[in-house]
């Protein structure tokens, strides 16, 4: 069983009460637009972090992590992907992929509005955990937290952290 805490499109901003709300997470997953390496680096100390980059991340974050993560996680299939779309209106650069052969759990960021969809089309479930970053289009910014236990997501929070 595996506890993950999920964010995107921090925009080089860490919301100082993340790591105590992810203190009892296993990993942190982050769907992109860091914003700075320092963000990147603070996550790993807390946690094994996976990540990939976003439209606005450097050339340093984009050497550093992948466009795409694609993993088992106990049981479960991964993919994340910083710009993916969602159910029914899924991004060109991944459609053909998905009807190939769709994750178990597709995770995107990038449009900053907090979407958990179940895709029936490719049984898939979709995670967009909103934005955690100050910048942007959103209004309360938001990160997620959930369980992986074998072939099961469980257990599946939505954190709003309020303006800063």
């Amino acid at each position: 069983m595996i506890r993950i805490g999920l964010l995107s499109d921090t925009h080089g901003y860490l919301d100082p009460r993340l790591p105590d709300l992810f203190m009892e997470c296993d990993e942190i997953w982050h769907a992109g637009d860091i914003g700075n390496i320092d963000i990147a680096d603070h996550l790993a100390a807390l946690k094994t972090l996976r990540a990939v980059y976003g439209n606005i991340d450097d050339a340093y974050i984009r050497n550093t992590f992948p466009e795409n993560q694609r993993f088992e996680c106990e049981e479960v299939d991964v993919w994340i992907k910083h710009i993916g779309g969602y159910p029914g209106h899924y991004d060109r650069s991944v459609k053909d992929r998905l009807a190939a052969g769709p994750p178990k759990l597709f995770i995107s960021g990038h449009s900053h509005i907090l979407k958990v969809m179940y895709d029936k089309k490719f049984d898939l479930l979709h995670i967009n955990p909103g934005a955690a970053g100050k910048y942007g289009l959103h209004k309360v910014p938001t990160a997620v937290r959930f369980t992986i236990d074998h072939s099961n997501i469980k257990d599946l929070e939505v954190i709003e952290l309020g303006r800063p």
